[in-house]
């Protein structure tokens, strides 16, 4: 009697039995280069890659990470990707991690507001950033709406939010001042109407997998991921040395008052206010590096942001523009080095805005780690992103003047930037359209109109 052949599973997903550190340093820099559309998009393609098709990590470890990074001040895909890279790799394979997802951005972005800054009068330029600028405009009303839609769940947000609106619109009152009030309201809100301020939202809808992970459900935290208050020491005192070593020689060597000293020091209280993502952080940025330090221009910031809008890595990466700005038309370094001395800016803003989101996760990961359950956002939280929405309300008012009327209410409308707004607009908010395609369009657009028409 024949015995029946073992049958096998078609197309069987088994775990990776491991990944070495080349391999995951690969598919890091692979990411650096293409994570495009913002968090929403960073994250769909981490976890399309690490959950679906390679199986490093399983969908509940990746949604627990992500939960304790979306609590944090920062850019939480680049803080997600830091975190995995660490749960694999130890702390230098969350370095690793972290800094291929800002590293090609950085470098692009050096070389893209170089060319802006020294070529941006010639027509082909100009005629980009014309086409550009009305469609970052839409784009900011978007993401007030994405935003907004997922955090006012009910009357008492909405109050935050449009409370925090007057505050920063008609009183110019500090971001930081908005942020500490609206978590003294979340604060006491919790305590007096904890059903008002429970969290909501996510990243959309999850979803089981069956096959297993390298780093599945049950797999048990290793052991450079327990918590060890030894461990802890030494990364809060490891990260407070890479912040007081570069922050004392800037000032030792040029003064507190020089613009490489401000700007570390500026940039620094920037990343720990970078609740709610990049949109959020942008007002305060606006306030200090144009308004206060005059480092660069409203339009120069607009600008800024497309180009930040149109390369990889995060949008926060918007700092190393103001940077390179900012030392290039202060020709810190003489006119025979404004190059450099753009990099120099841009590199030392990006370290300065970067490092605390390195410390968050070597340091808060193996606390972590110590559970798996459920990571709630806390009513404070839950009020500084109400708050978050006003925030980003007054800065797409603030791009849609400077837009439209380039040249002051006293000035023309600019009703042909006012259609390219509507289009991108449109293109956004009724057929969902790709940013990266709605910007490309909207620049060929203005390209046209400027050489040929206008």
């Amino acid at each position: 009697m024949n015995q029946p052949e073992p049958q096998t599973i078609p197309n069987a997903i088994l775990p990776p039995q491991s990944v070495s550190f080349w391999q995951a340093f690969m598919f890091w820099l692979k990411l650096g280069f293409i994570s495009f559309g913002g968090p929403a998009g960073q994250i769909s393609i981490m976890h399309q890659e690490l959950v679906e098709n390679r199986r490093w990590i399983s969908e509940r470890r990746f949604l627990h990470a992500l939960n304790y990074c979306m609590m944090l001040p920062g850019p939480e895909a680049q803080q997600l990707a830091t975190y995995i890279g660490w749960l694999m790799h130890r702390t230098w394979g969350g370095i690793v991690a972290g800094v291929l997802f800002v590293l090609p951005s950085l470098l692009i972005l050096i070389a893209l507001s170089w060319v802006y800054i020294a070529y941006g009068d010639v027509s082909v330029v100009a005629g980009l950033f014309y086409g550009i600028k009305p469609a970052v405009t839409a784009i900011v009303a978007q993401a007030t709406h994405r935003i907004g839609s997922r955090a006012l769940k009910n009357n008492w947000l909405w109050g935050i939010a449009a409370a925090s609106f007057v505050a920063i619109f008609a009183f110019n009152v500090p971001f930081p001042a908005i942020v500490a009030a609206a978590a003294m309201i979340g604060y006491f809100g919790g305590r007096i109407a904890p059903d008002k301020f429970k969290a909501g939202g996510g990243h959309g809808k999850t979803k089981s997998y069956s096959d297993p992970a390298l780093i599945d459900d049950d797999t048990p935290t290793p052991l450079h991921a327990k918590f060890r208050w030894s461990r802890l020491a030494q990364v809060v005192l490891a990260g407070a040395l890479l912040w007081l070593i570069p922050m004392g020689f800037l000032t030792t060597s040029y003064g507190w008052d020089h613009t490489l000293t401000q700007m570390g020091w500026f940039f620094t209280k920037a990343a720990l206010l970078t609740f709610g993502g990049a949109y959020a952080v942008l007002p305060y940025v606006y306030q200090g590096a144009v308004e206060h330090f005059s480092w660069l221009t409203p339009v120069q910031m607009i600008d800024g942001l497309a180009l930040g809008e149109t390369t990889p890595g995060p949008l926060i990466m918007v700092v190393a523009f103001v940077g390179f700005i900012g030392g290039y038309a202060k020709v810190l370094f003489g006119p025979d080095a404004m190059f450099l001395a753009g990099a120099v800016a841009a590199t030392l803003v990006t370290w300065f805005t970067f490092l605390p989101s390195f410390i968050f996760i070597l340091a808060g990961g193996p606390l972590v780690e110590s559970t798996h359950g459920d990571l709630k956002f806390t009513a404070p939280l839950t009020a500084i992103t109400a708050a978050v929405v006003g925030v980003i309300l007054n800065l797409a008012l603030f791009f849609g003047y400077y837009v439209l009327w380039p040249k002051g209410f006293d000035g023309a409308f600019d009703w042909v930037s006012a259609l390219i707004a509507l289009g991108a607009a449109v293109a956004l908010f009724r057929f969902k359209g790709n940013v990266i395609h709605v910007i490309t369009a909207c620049a060929v657009i203005g390209l046209i109109l400027k050489t040929l028409i206008l």
